[in-house]
């Protein structure tokens, strides 16, 4: 069997890219697998909610293969790739000629994308799933939401992989860690009062908001509390940078609401090093084991609870190492690896069109 394999690959600044580079190696160990061929028995296509992946999203569409799924929404794909006209005509084919007043209403209002729910809740997948072969996904939530967009396509969900990182030896006193791309949705704002109410109890206690801001308003918001003491502001980190980091790191803050189905790959990094990590509680996340993991409820009690989560980890040390042993445990046994290569090569070999 011949597999083409189509992602973004490093040095693209995206956590896709680098799941991507470690899937690629642990495929090769099963069998022929090339990137991009002009010829392939089955494709293998990462899809994400960004334009890296138009040019791979178009490959899909005109030769069908299994997608990957990193997030179960693509409307900022297309907001980012289409005109109105085209953005328009593709919200009606996935949800009917009722909605185009809603598409256009959407369009003209997408500098708001980042936060309003209605975003979230038409991920426009139909005409993706509809293609496919086979849809994997690392969640029940996205699995729901692709399955909501096409009933027949075939729905396999692989955990989200961990890969052993480099030794590095710790450098830090307590913090608490936010990486990644910096939207509205990982609750940014939340978290930085949060910290402030941490801060005041336990002055001793730092914040490290590690990434780039996707969005320029939010990165306005933010500017008065990254003057705040405690806060350590960095850029987009090297990968070696940001193992280090996650070494230093006592905690992870790892929030998503509106959440587009996504699985966090810096949430499984964080818990397989054995960091306790602060969630948001829902579909995306309850496959972690109950005491792995800290969830927050979405809503009106989040910063509360956040705040009380983040205060209970300063003061009782035991109390983190605990979850983030258990955390590590999980994902080492379930996430590893070989185990999730294994499973995409079982999914390949069962839509591969020579089967």
């Amino acid at each position: 069997m011949r597999v083409g394999f189509h992602s973004p690959l490093p040095p693209a600044r995206t956590g896709v890219a680098d799941y991507s580079a470690v899937l690629l190696t642990a495929l090769r160990a099963h069998g022929t697998v090339e990137v991009e061929p002009a010829a392939a028995d089955v494709r293998l296509y990462h899809i994400a909610n960004n334009v890296l992946h138009w040019h791979i999203y178009r490959r899909a569409i005109e030769e069908p293969g299994v997608i990957v799924l990193h997030d179960a929404l693509l409307q900022h794909l297309f907001m980012g790739a289409l005109d109105e006209a085209a953005y328009v005509t593709e919200f009606v084919y996935n949800y009917g000629e009722w909605s185009r007043e809603l598409a256009r209403d959407l369009w003209r209002r997408k500098a708001s994308s980042g936060l309003r729910h209605a975003y979230y809740e038409y991920p426009m997948l139909k005409r993706l799933a509809e293609r496919s072969r086979a849809i994997i996904v690392h969640n029940p939530a996205a699995a729901r939401i692709v399955r909501r967009h096409s009933a027949n396509t075939p729905v396999v969900e692989i955990p989200h992989l961990y890969a052993d990182p480099p030794d590095f030896s710790r450098r830090s006193s307590y913090h608490f860690g936010i990486f990644g791309y910096l939207r509205e949705s990982k609750r940014i704002t939340t978290a930085l009062r949060a910290f402030q109410r941490v801060r005041a109890a336990r002055p001793n206690t730092a914040l490290l908001l590690a990434g780039e801001f996707v969005s320029s308003d939010l990165a306005r918001a933010t500017e008065p509390h990254l003057r705040q003491p405690g806060i350590v502001r960095r850029g987009h980190l090297s990968e070696a940078e940001f193992w280090q980091a996650a070494a230093d790191t006592d905690a992870c803050i790892n929030l998503r609401y509106p959440s587009a189905g996504e699985t966090s790959g810096i949430g499984i990094r964080l818990m397989g090093l054995g960091k306790p990590v602060i969630v948001t509680n829902g579909e995306e996340t309850e496959r972690y084991p109950e005491a792995s993991c800290l969830r927050v409820d979405a809503g009106p009690a989040e910063e509360e609870m956040l705040a009380e989560y983040m205060l209970s980890l300063r003061i009782l040390p035991g109390f983190g190492r605990e979850i983030g042993r258990r955390a590590s445990e999980h994902i080492r046994r379930w996430h590893s690896v070989d185990r999730v290569a294994g499973l995409y090569w079982e999914t390949l070999c069962a839509y591969c069109q020579r089967a």
